[in-house]
């Protein structure tokens, strides 16, 4: 296809490079390529179903290099497993997180999605854009390795209005920063919420619970969330919670303090807010500490929220890409969006597009690539 390297081509500039090779076929027959983006110390592997994070590689303070993302080693493994269930590494549309009741309304037309989540909509629904095949082009540049994914999803697909083209760009850099740019246009105004759903354990993929790993998340504010895991529209202070992370704080310290939205999420499966940025301004939102194996992520985000979910719902049902089974607590998730169900709640940032403008968000991962250095 227009744009598609040939399977196991290498493109290299510098240091950087990013390789496509088959990586099976998907139900309705597509072809399937894996991408890999390396830069020396840093290696991410980026499938074209569902636009997977599969796998990144990076050195621990002893240059030990691990995968630290969750997920399966075949394709067969996510398109058997992913949705219904983890989401592992996905892109998620056309709406990320939770819409009450499966429904919105804009410009007075209420839209009816399907429902998979009990009564709501989750990640855009059953055939969302993590089961989608993407059309990829390289764009490594200089000292970056890159891979760009398009999908066009059709007006009424999930039953979202309006033809929407994305594109969505994975770039890795010297510095061994993993850049994921989304960019959208609609011929119909429609409603937009793009994020990913890598799951990290920086002690490894497979090591066991990341509940010693220390978490700061950038915001004084959180959303409480009902019966159903919806925002309830209040934006809380996190002082005195077990949700204030302003500090780093392992994240097993307040997991089970019988706080009533713990409960309610079987621990922590909630949005933080962000303070307000320009458009295209990024600011950091969270800072992941692993003490046993020196590594840190760092996450920074143009998206006024940052959903902070604690793999409560792992359940030892699923064998990761290590061969080993995953269990609740086992990865972490730092998903940066604007809020759930923000086109029913008045009072959160918007989430419309309409024809004419472009839906653009930037989401920054820095990696470590060589903790030694530091």
């Amino acid at each position: 296809m227009p744009g598609q390297p040939a399977a196991g081509a290498t493109h290299a500039r510098g240091n950087a490079a990013a390789v496509a090779e088959p990586f099976g076929t998907a139900p309705d027959g597509t072809p399937v390529d894996r991408w890999t983006l390396s830069n020396g110390p840093v290696t991410v592997r980026v499938l074209t179903y569902g636009g997977i994070v599969q796998s990144v590689e990076v050195p621990d303070a002893g240059g030990r290099v691990t995968n630290v993302v969750l997920g399966f080693a075949d394709l067969a493994g996510y398109v058997e497993h992913n949705n219904p269930g983890p989401y592992f590494g996905a892109l998620i549309g056309r709406f990320g997180n939770r819409l009450a009741g499966g429904r919105f309304t804009v410009d007075g037309r209420t839209h009816q999605l399907p429902l998979n989540e009990g009564p709501n909509t989750l990640h855009g629904g059953p055939e969302g854009f993590d089961r989608q095949v993407w059309t990829t082009t390289d764009v490594s540049d200089g000292e970056v390795a890159g891979v760009r994914l398009t999908l066009v999803s059709p007006a009424g697909h999930q039953g979202f209005p309006g033809t929407l083209t994305t594109v969505v760009t994975y770039t890795l850099d010297a510095a061994s920063r993993l850049t994921v740019h989304y960019e959208a246009t609609t011929d119909a105004p429609t409603v937009v919420n793009l994020t990913n759903h890598t799951y990290w354990n920086l002690s490894g993929e497979g090591s066991g619970n990341v509940h010693g790993h220390v978490l700061q998340l950038d915001a004084e504010g959180y959303l409480p969330i009902d019966g159903t895991l919806i925002p309830t529209g209040e934006i809380a202070p996190v002082e005195g919670t077990p949700f204030d992370f302003r500090t780093p704080t392992a994240i097993g310290d307040r997991l089970r303090a019988g706080h009533e939205q713990l409960v309610r999420a079987r621990g922590y499966d909630h949005t933080w807010v962000l303070g307000p940025t320009g458009e295209e301004e990024l600011r950091r939102a969270a800072v992941l500490h692993d003490p046993a194996s020196g590594r840190t992520l760092t996450v920074a985000t143009t998206e006024p929220g940052v959903q902070f979910y604690s793999g409560n719902f792992l359940d030892g049902t699923l064998v990761g890409t290590g061969g080993r089974v995953y269990r609740q607590g086992d990865g972490v998730a730092l998903e940066t969006q604007h809020f759930p169900d923000s086109p029913n709640q008045p009072g959160f940032p918007s989430t419309e597009l309409r024809p004419g403008r472009t839906y653009r968000s930037t989401t920054v991962f820095e990696l470590p690539g060589d903790v030694r250095a530091g």
